[in-house]
């Protein structure tokens, strides 16, 4: 195969009798190049906003969760916190107890997700970072706090340092209902404001509100259950292997989720279209090979008399034909090697100096220009497709010369 490439690689450099092929030959060239870059560009790009989300999310997400396998609570919860926080690799387990409810204040309400958790919920997730106003607090002998989201702080109108209470309204989820008396419906309590919070998600700024767990047990009748359970793990533990001791220590009552099982339909949507842009892009580098076809094509007829030579001096057929099939690789991988380092510079660029920037109100956007991530298998993915089509061109590009030279 050495001599073959060789003169490939001659016929490559070489100077055409005909201007058209050395044309075609560079077009051909330069449509593997940029398909290429762009293929580098794009799934940087989307690793980019992936990275974002989880970045965001990894505030107020604990590193897992376990939660009922049937049913809405766990019972017994802090008899299960024990038996996490004895596990290898956790660091700290709570339970926290979620549930909907009607926040009010005067003539202001808003339905909201009321989120129990105990005092030092700062040990599970890094709550403090996402302050923008007021502290972290939820109560002390006198008074009951709560961390609003930054939706319900705007809708309710308050704030830090506020003297109003927030009313907080929820179901009975025992008992009778008094129709004479419908708000005998309702277990009722008040909190004031220590602090807002913001994270730019939707899931927790839009109706999400911190408060104790004593005050969520008490008005959801929790007295000893939790909806789930959250843990930190240890900095060097192995994520994989905790959640497999966690699964086998708890058994199958209950189930364990990662971060990026609870946030499942944002990555999906992400990956979805990370994915169908590869496709889309794909094709057309399928299609730019088609210039390396007509090209190989326009060489195999130009070099009809040094085909006539190099069977004058004893070359096969099959010798002829893995000339051009080597040229078809040699033109395919080298648009590859430059794209490969072309799209690289691009993130590059973008990454340190933000070039292409989003259309759109910054305001309201987490960032201002493009997130980029380059990942080393995207990368080996689009040298596995560029090899491919290259293949793709060889085969036919055979199939060609068994034509001419029979």
């Amino acid at each position: 195969m050495h001599l073959p490439l060789k003169i490939a690689l001659r016929y490559l450099r070489a100077k055409k009798a005909h201007s058209a092929v050395n044309i075609i030959s560079l077009i051909s060239v330069c449509g593997v190049v940029v398909a290429t870059a762009a293929l580098v560009c794009v799934l940087s790009v989307f690793n980019g906003f992936s990275q974002l989300v989880g970045s965001k999310l990894a505030v107020l997400d604990p590193d897992l969760t376990i939660t009922a396998a049937s049913g809405k609570a766990i019972d017994y919860a802090d008899a299960v916190v024990q038996k996490v926080n004895e596990i290898a690799g956790v660091e700290c387990a709570l339970p926290v107890i979620e549930d909907n409810a009607l926040a009010s204040v005067m003539s202001r309400q808003l339905p909201v997700r009321l989120k129990g958790v105990p005092h030092n919920y700062g040990n599970v997730v890094n709550i403090d970072s996402a302050i923008i106003d007021g502290e972290v607090m939820f109560g002390n002998e006198y008074v009951q706090y709560a961390v609003l989201g930054v939706v319900p702080a705007i809708t309710l109108d308050m704030r830090p340092g506020f003297a109003d209470m927030i009313y907080l309204y929820a179901p009975q989820r025992t008992g009778r209902v008094n129709v004479a008396n419908p708000a005998t419906a309702f277990r009722t309590d008040s909190v004031m404001v220590a602090g807002v919070f913001q994270i730019e998600q939707e899931k927790y700024d839009r109706d999400v509100i911190f408060v104790s767990i004593d005050l969520a047990r008490r008005i959801f009748k929790y007295p000893h259950q939790a909806t789930s359970i959250e843990v930190r793990l240890v900095p060097d533990a192995k994520e994989h292997a905790v959640m497999s001791a966690m699964s086998e220590a708890l058994g199958s009552k209950f189930v364990v989720r990662n971060r990026l099982m609870l946030e499942d339909e944002a990555f999906r949507m992400i990956n979805i279209e990370k994915w169908v842009s590869f496709l889309l892009l794909a094709f057309i580098l399928v299609i730019a090979t088609f210039n390396v076809i007509g090209a190989l094509s326009l060489l195999i007829i130009e070099k009809q008399d040094s085909i006539g030579i190099f069977r004058s001096l004893g070359a096969t057929n099959k010798q002829i034909r893995s000339i051009f099939i080597m040229e078809g690789w040699v033109i395919s991988l080298s648009g590859a090697v430059l794209g490969v380092v072309l799209g690289l510079v691009l993130c590059s660029l973008q990454e340190h100096f933000g070039l292409i920037t989003m259309q759109s109100n910054s305001a309201l956007l987490l960032v201002d220009a493009y997130p980029v991530v380059v990942v080393w298998s995207d990368i080996l993915i689009v040298f596995a497709l560029v090899a491919a089509v290259g293949l793709f061109t060889s085969m036919v590009t055979s199939l060609i010369m068994r034509r001419l030279l029979r």
